[in-house]
């Protein structure tokens, strides 16, 4: 294909791995930049096993977009009342998916993109802890 498929391969399959790895390990801020380390590295890597330069720097940016993006739904279904398992495997779940979409060519590009602006978008529409039955109660 070229150096172009390579690229964004790279870039959404480091993505899906940033977001396997919050899922895992963003229940704290350090877990949250655990994740983001641990992303970058790897995505690097899997940069460095494909190619050169390019495909290194998109490997750790896209590590660090799905690791900083999964983040924010991680902390919020955890401030709901999620719990950690459950939700590490549907995180989980989500990551292989997108290192899957990754392959399909420029999808790499557009999930790189569409991930961390929905992320930003449902930052900002946060509600608080459901309230559950407790509101019938009064």
């Amino acid at each position: 294909m070229g150096d172009w498929y390579t690229i964004g391969a790279v870039l959404g399959v480091a993505l899906g791995l940033g977001v396997i790895a919050a899922g895992i390990l963003a229940t704290s801020t350090i877990g949250i930049g655990a994740a983001a380390v641990l992303g970058a590295v790897v995505g690097g890597a899997l940069g460095l096993a494909f190619g050169d330069t390019a495909e290194i720097v998109a490997g750790v940016l896209g590590g660090v977009l799905g690791a900083a993006a999964a983040a924010v739904v991680v902390r919020g279904a955890l401030r709901r009342g999620g719990t950690r398992l459950g939700l590490a495997a549907y995180v989980g779940a989500v990551g292989l998916l997108v290192m899957l979409l990754a392959l399909i060519p420029i999808a790499g590009y557009v999930v790189a993109v569409v991930f961390p602006f929905l992320a930003a978008r449902m930052r900002g529409r946060q509600a608080a802890r459901f309230a559950g039955l407790r509101t019938l109660a009064k």
